[in-house]
């Protein structure tokens, strides 16, 4: 119990140290960004630290429009390829599971080079919850994929999301409530791309405030910086 529970404050702490390095990169703080800089490459820790972020930690090069210089044998590039081999998902996963599995293959097609062998296959995800889930269900999922609202990516799920923007709406307002911070900039970040978003939602404000509350939490300061990098409908 004790090893595990050693582990897992570990994982946590690599999250939050990639996370803030991926917010720093995405306000043009912190030096040129490259994941593999911010990780123990062949630690078992670090992959799995990539499997939590997924596409988030390719976010900064999305700035570019991708393809990071380097060649097909970016470090980056090596690094991703061992976190999607050591870290698929099992055949129970979740549907929140696949989807980021998938995300973290798209971003790893658009935003860096090929290497000498194709990414993994991308698993099929279900979708059936985006139409059916009742709204704080369908919120808590969102929030978990924040990181698919990268332009470009997942457009058949960012399409269903669009189609229950008040439903995300209600969750954001509900997650600010209960002080879920992580939960609001996650749900504000897919909203910044919504098209529809009511103006009495205040949701630039919101996020400020959210980003002030969280305590300088770094997943939560990764969303707030996604959310002011990528606005617009647009994809």
């Amino acid at each position: 119990m004790a090893g595990q529970a050693q582990e897992n404050s570990s994982l946590s702490t690599v999250v939050a140290d990639v996370a803030g390095g991926v917010a720093l990169a995405l306000d043009g703080e912190g030096g040129s960004y490259a994941l593999s800089a911010l990780l123990a490459q062949r630690d078992t820790v670090a992959l799995a630290a990539i499997r939590v972020l997924g596409a988030d930690v390719l976010a900064p090069y999305a700035l570019n429009g991708g393809a990071v210089r380097g060649g097909s044998d970016a470090p980056d590039s090596q690094v991703v390829r061992r976190a999607l081999a050591a870290y698929p998902p099992g055949a129970d996963a979740s549907d929140v599971s696949l989807w980021s599995y998938r995300g973290l293959v798209e971003a790893s097609r658009a935003f860096l080079p090929p290497g000498g062998e194709d990414w993994p296959v991308e698993p099929q995800a279900g979708d059936t919850w985006v139409r059916t889930d009742p709204w704080p269900k369908l919120a808590h999922r969102a929030s978990q994929l924040a990181a698919l609202s990268l332009p470009g990516l997942a457009p058949g799920l960012a399409a269903g999301l669009a189609a229950r923007t008040d439903d995300l709406a209600r969750g954001f307002v509900r997650a600010v409530r209960r002080r879920d911070w992580l939960q609001a900039a996650g749900l504000g970040r897919w909203l910044v791309r919504m098209p529809d978003v009511p103006d009495t939602l205040g949701l630039e404000a919101g996020l400020v405030f959210v980003h002030r509350m969280s305590g300088g939490d770094p997943r939560v300061s990764l969303h707030a910086s996604a959310a002011r990098c990528f606005p617009g409908g647009s994809r």
